[in-house]
């Protein structure tokens, strides 16, 4: 039968054997979804968001980030007050709780790769090599043209920064609108939302790199999956899946607020565990 997360009372067993799990692993390959991120303080909701946005919040009605993020401003002088805030509090700054340190502690000994979906570059801030990491979804430190007229991309931190400190009545000034490079026609931040998402050189390298570990791991292989959720399951939790199931010596981990699952075919080899991701990541830390 199918393995969901086991009773309350099962937590320490469960953490236990995902210990155990870690350290008798040959390869551990990191799926993170914006689960993970939510548990090192990057809520998009509640009294975050209204730190940050409360001006928005008045005027529009706008209740959480991720929502705002698809709202038709009315003049990219707008738009961007909106997104360059949006970028600098999510990307430029760091989280307030280390989840992402305690989770390279527990695997930075280990052949380790990390497959996101998270846009927030958090892995890299926090020390995991970047040549072990594969952004499917994009990168909020990045801009793309808007049609696009090329497969490239551009760093956005000075323009982003200066937009934030001198937007006023949530406009930017004009002339600190981005615009491509090549082309002239407006930048918009580097995240898969249509089929215009750009996926440029650094991005088909690191999918390589991601095939490649996938390809020549075999043996006891752990798939740790964390905070990921059912918005793109074809990306982390459906290959886990397979990828466990392919493999007799392999094990599969799901860590989840509220709907670790899995499946039928590998549930004598799945660890399920509901709860706080950023508590069972610190308690994890806690024997090794």
């Amino acid at each position: 039968m199918a393995r969901t997360a086991g009773p309350a009372g099962h937590l320490e067993q469960d953490i236990g054997r995902l210990r155990e799990a870690l350290a008798g692993a040959d390869a551990v390959v990191i799926g993170a979804g914006a689960g993970l991120s939510a548990a090192a303080g990057f809520d998009y909701g509640g009294a975050r968001f209204y730190r940050y946005f409360s001006d928005f919040a008045a005027k529009y009605g706008i209740r959480d980030m991720y929502s705002g993020g698809f709202f038709p401003f009315p003049s990219p002088e707008e738009y961007w007050a909106w997104w360059s805030r949006f970028i600098f509090f999510n990307r430029y700054m760091d989280p307030p709780e280390p989840v992402y340190q305690r989770l390279l502690a527990l695997v930075q000994d280990k052949d380790y790769f990390v497959i996101t979906t998270n846009v927030d570059h958090c892995f890299q801030k926090a020390g995991f090599a970047k040549e072990r990491l594969f952004y499917t979804q994009g990168d909020y430190g990045l801009f793309q043209c808007s049609e696009p007229c090329r497969q490239e991309t551009y760093e956005n931190e000075a323009v982003v920064r200066e937009m934030v400190e001198r937007q006023k009545d949530m406009r930017v000034p004009a002339e600190l609108i981005p615009r491509c490079p090549r082309c002239g026609r407006p930048m918009v931040p580097n995240l898969r939302a249509d089929d215009k998402f750009v996926e440029d050189a650094g991005w088909h390298a690191a999918a390589g790199r991601y095939r490649d570990f996938l390809r020549t791991r075999r043996g006891r292989v752990l798939y740790l999956e964390l905070g990921v959720g059912f918005n793109t399951p074809g990306i982390i939790k459906y290959p886990f899946w397979r990828l466990t199931a392919e493999n007799p010596a392999a094990a599969y981990a799901c860590l989840n607020r509220s709907k670790a699952f899995a499946p039928e075919e590998i549930a004598s080899r799945s660890i399920c565990i509901n709860g706080d991701v950023g508590e069972i990541i610190k308690s994890l830390c806690a024997q090794i």
